[in-house]
């Protein structure tokens, strides 16, 4: 596995995670916890696009 392999590894990962959070704040959390399970599943896409752009810079 090179460094790309690597990094699109860890942007699926990412965005898997991501969807993960939202998901569990938008239907299992309906307080002010889905808030912020909400927004870190927004931060975790946040960083899975950073990974995405260092495809074939690093």
């Amino acid at each position: 596995m090179n460094k790309n392999t690597v990094l699109g590894w860890a942007t699926f990962i990412m965005i898997v995670m991501g969807l993960l959070l939202i998901g569990l704040g938008a239907f299992r959390y309906n307080d002010v916890a889905g808030w912020g399970f909400g927004a870190v599943g927004v931060g975790f896409f946040a960083n899975a696009w950073v990974f995405s752009s260092l495809k074939g810079r690093v």
